[in-house]
């Protein structure tokens, strides 16, 4: 029940806002304390007992997910307790290796969390950047940001905390920066709802002087093209140019510069030269690129080549309503990209060759002998689903498992019962995902074009379709997977 706040004082404000900072972390203290119950439930080894290798075979073995000195959780466990908390797999794994870590090996720093004193993110924090130091170096960590994690701002902590990590272990800590010197990367991140994107890249520091130097000399070309451009716009405009080899060539070879010609010396002063003609013109240095250092006449011929073979390649599955393609108002989303408008969209494609693929129709129902799934049949399932099918799943990607959701029966004759495989029994699932539905005890059905049902090991009934993961009631879930084949029901 929330209440009504409107006849308050700035006083009684104040005292509910302080009120509801403690709610808050007591909250989020007791769903942690909840996540450790269950790591608790799940602790025992499932590949001792008479039924241990079958549990090694399938893979629910005991995994360490927080540091050292924390204990090992059945692998199988994971899946549930995420979905009863409405989250990823990943967020609640993380949320569970951090409450490990901070009972088992920050003991003290979790002490100030149950009596409400510091926000528990803070102390999830230091225990995930402490995750790697040995249970009796990570003490040091512990006993020094329990006398600060109440009382100092966040930034102050953290820094701090990041110190009192190398000071307790420096010779890992060393081994650690080798070890990031050789974790070089690019990575994309999402596109947000402008169309915009960020690009992250770790170089060598020597790469990434070269890259800014090419971005500059870019931007400078560029500058005139753009009259109201940031300096910072310039450099993202500079930056889109890397992506098109051939223009980027292209562009710097037709803004070359000649160096300042050098200082003569005595060997090659005319006036002191007696084998010189002085009629004869003075022979000029072959100029040179500033961004490219080639002589001219190189450059003269790599102007002449045919650079369209530098151009890239690639796929871009685009969707489009119906009305867009009359002209009216309406929104595309392309794979990667996000939202977009078709002006946005038609910009995207600006410089590029399109070449239209035929328009695959959603609404037949394709079906195979096999076991195995086409990759026709992978497209379109992908096009109906839109990515892992698994409760509150957030992968999008075309890289995943296609699952049979009601499992293929090979039949006792030579060839197994037909139409088993096809757009109505087929759904996309990550690779972990898919384990836990085969041997984890989840049973789930396809109950139309991108719909499923789910019913977890202990009676958690799910629904996802286009619109999301709801939460359905366990007999519903098991009426439909109770189904006769060929039969769809749909829930309410």
């Amino acid at each position: 029940m929330i209440d009504d706040l409107t006849d308050l004082e700035p006083a009684g404000l104040l005292a509910r806002a302080g009120e509801a900072v403690q709610a808050r972390r007591q909250a989020e203290v007791h769903d942690l304390e909840v996540l450790a119950q269950w790591a608790v439930v799940h602790s025992c080894d499932p590949t001792e007992g008479p039924d241990g290798a079958v549990a090694r075979r399938l893979g629910n073995v005991l995994v360490q997910v927080g540091g050292d000195g924390t204990p090992g959780v059945q692998d199988f466990c994971l899946g549930e307790i995420a979905l009863a908390r409405g989250t990823g797999v990943m967020a609640s794994r993380n949320a569970l290796a951090d409450v490990l870590d901070l009972q088992h090996r920050l003991p003290l720093t979790w002490a100030v969390c149950l009596r409400g004193e510091c926000d528990v993110w803070i102390a999830r924090r230091i225990a995930k950047l402490s995750r790697h130091l040995d249970a009796d170096k990570v003490r040091l960590v512990d006993s020094a940001m329990s006398r600060m994690v109440a009382t100092e701002a966040s930034g102050r902590v953290l820094a701090v905390a990041e110190a009192k990590i190398i000071e307790a272990d420096p010779a890992l800590h060393d081994e650690k920066c080798e070890a990031e010197r050789r974790a070089r990367f690019a990575r994309l991140g999402r596109t947000d709802e402008y169309g915009l994107r960020m690009l992250i890249a770790r170089l060598d520091a020597g790469d990434a002087v070269a890259v800014e130097a090419t971005l500059c000399r870019v931007a400078e070309i560029i500058a005139p093209r753009h009259p109201d451009a940031s300096p910072d716009e310039l450099r993202a405009l500079a930056f889109a140019w890397l992506a098109r080899p051939a223009e980027l060539f292209t562009l710097l070879l037709e803004h070359t510069t000649r160096d300042t010609d050098p200082e003569p010396d005595a060997a090659s002063d005319p006036e002191l030269d007696l084998d010189t003609d002085p009629d004869e013109p003075e022979p000029q240095p072959a100029p040179m690129s500033r961004a490219l250092a080639f002589p001219a006449d190189l450059l003269d011929k790599l102007r002449d080549l045919d650079l369209t073979p530098l151009t890239p390649k690639a796929v871009l599955h685009v969707h489009l309503h119906e009305a867009a393609l009359h002209g009216e108002d309406g929104v595309a989303r392309a794979e990667g990209f996000g939202p977009l408008t078709l002006t946005r969209l038609t910009e995207l494609l600006a410089r590029s060759v399109v070449k239209v693929q035929p328009v695959k129709d959603l609404s037949d129902r394709v079906r195979y002998t096999a076991y195995e799934h086409p990759e026709t049949l992978r497209d379109q399932v992908h096009l109906i689903t839109g990515g892992d099918y698994w409760p509150y799943a957030t992968s999008t990607s075309r890289h995943v498992d296609l699952d049979h959701p009601t499992p293929f029966d090979r039949g006792s004759g030579r060839e197994p019962p037909p139409g088993q495989t096809g757009s109505h029994n087929c759904g996309p699932l990550g690779r972990r995902h898919h384990r836990w539905k085969t041997h984890a005890g989840y049973q789930s059905r396809q109950c139309g074009e991108g719909r499923y049902v789910w019913l977890t090991p202990h009676g958690l009934g799910f629904l996802v379709d286009h619109t999301g993961t709801h939460r359905i009631h366990p007999e519903k879930a098991r009426l439909i997977l109770e189904a006769p084949a060929g039969v769809d029901i749909y829930p309410a």
